[in-house]
């Protein structure tokens, strides 16, 4: 019985659990993980992505065709291209053989 009274003697008074510090600290990860969550959800419903057209791959080849025009018309003359096959290859290693 005097070992008990002498630990709680030396032992200061714990409060509420609300009132601790370290209680704070393990809950409060998980609560901001779930509030996250909800908030992540709550977008998700009232902002939904938006559905694919129908005719996406007739769309994607109208603009690989106009990509290609652009990289026609922006294609060095004739007369440069010798050059910039020399650069080009100048700066790949040579094979080894």
């Amino acid at each position: 019985m005097n070992a008990a009274k002498n630990r709680s003697e030396s032992d200061p008074k714990s409060g509420p659990w609300w009132r601790e510090p370290m209680m704070w600290l393990v809950l409060g990860g998980p609560s901001l993980v779930i509030v996250a969550g909800v908030a992540t959800t709550v977008i998700a419903i009232r902002q939904p992505d938006p559905v694919v057209a129908e005719d996406y791959y007739r769309r994607g080849l109208e603009i690989n065709k106009t990509l290609a025009e652009r990289q026609a018309a922006a294609a060095p003359p004739e007369a440069l291209r010798p050059a910039l096959q020399a650069r080009n290859h100048s700066a790949t290693p040579a094979e080894s053989r």
